[in-house]
Order: structure tokens, then C-alpha cells, then sequence
């Protein structure tokens, strides 16, 4: 009799993956510039950017800042549109990350002109400037601490790691961590 070896596969638990929650481009300007970074993220993203204002009661003279006072703006790219921006952007830093730029729940890198993205063509109403680039990921369940009725606790383990977030990007963008 020969005797057949059963080899359990031991598959990963699917509430254990990460997934990009969502991709935040940036940018800080004010007055005329405004505009014009607001055009820059319009342009990029295909989507409304949405000013992003001082607190009511923040006030920093040193800096020129009152309350109010429009600083920058912003736009959230979610599914399948953050991950088709992300890879795009990826291009303009030669799909490299610092592992200084890696957090426990995303990255964030900047670009210095928005001309070295691939396939950005420079516009003059819009001039040289660059933007802020912010990945966040997310596990499966983590709806139970945001939600508003009946909200938990979530766990610290629930949280992407910063290995689990190098190893998804070595995966799905072929990025090089330095």
C-alpha cells in the first residue's frame, strides 16, 4: 500500500491583508498660488481640490497666519483611481522610497516640479510647483472604531505595520526600499 501525504496549504487569513485606503494630494499655498495649486491638483487627479483653511481660533503671527486663512488644498483619491494615481506618481521618484518615509499606517513623499511626473506637460498658467503625496492603508474591521453607533476597540495589531506596508508596495509597484 503506499500511503498518499495530504499537505494542508496554510492559507493566510484574508482579514490579515492590507489595502490602500486611500491616496491625499497636497499642496500648501496662499493667495494667487492658490489657485494655481488648486489647478495643479485638478489637473492631476481629475477631481474638485478642496481648500484647506486655518482653525477658527489658530493664529500664528510669525507666520502670517489668522484664523480662517486659506493655507492649501487638498484632494482624496479612494479604489481603483488611488491606485492608478499612486503608480503614476511613483514614476516621478523613480518608484523609490526612503524607509524613513514609511509609517505605521502609509507614506508620504513629495514632488519637487509636477513636470517630472510621466505625462504631466508643463502649463504655463499653472507654472513651476510641486506637491505632497500621502498613501494610507487599512485592514478589514476597522470600520468597528469609526463607526458611529455602537463603535469599539480596535487593537494595535489591527493596524499595518511598516513591514507589511514595504512588502505590499514591493508587490504591487515594484518599489525599491532604500
Amino acid at each position: 500500500m503506499t500511503e498518499q501525504k495530504t499537505v494542508q496549504v496554510k492559507k493566510q487569513n484574508p482579514m490579515r491583508k492590507i489595502k490602500l485606503e486611500k491616496v491625499v494630494l497636497s499642496c500648501g499655498a496662499t493667495g494667487p498660488n492658490l489657485e494655481k495649486s488648486q489647478t495643479l491638483l485638478e489637473m492631476l487627479s481629475g477631481k474638485k481640490a478642496q481648500i484647506i483653511k486655518a482653525g477658527p481660533k489658530r493664529r500664528i503671527p510669525n507666520f502670517g497666519v489668522k484664523p480662517n486663512l486659506p493655507l492649501g488644498t487638498a484632494v482624496t483619491l479612494r479604489g481603483k483611481e488611488a491606485f492608478e494615481i499612486l503608480k503614476k506618481l511613483l514614476g516621478a521618484i523613480d518608484n523609490e522610497l526612503n524607509e524613513k518615509q514609511i509609517a505605521e499606517n502609509g507614506f508620504s513623499f513629495g514632488i519637487k516640479e509636477y513636470i517630472e511626473i510621466p505625462g504631466a506637460e508643463y502649463k504655463r498658467e499653472i507654472g513651476i510647483r510641486g506637491l505632497n503625496v500621502t498613501a494610507c492603508f487599512t485592514r478589514a474591521g476597522i470600520r468597528v472604531k469609526r463607526k458611529k453607533i455602537k463603535k469599539g476597540k480596535v487593537p494595535e495589531r489591527q493596524y499595518p505595520q511598516s513591514e507589511e506596508i514595504i512588502e505590499y508596495m514591493e508587490e504591487n509597484f515594484d518599489t525599491e526600499i532604500e
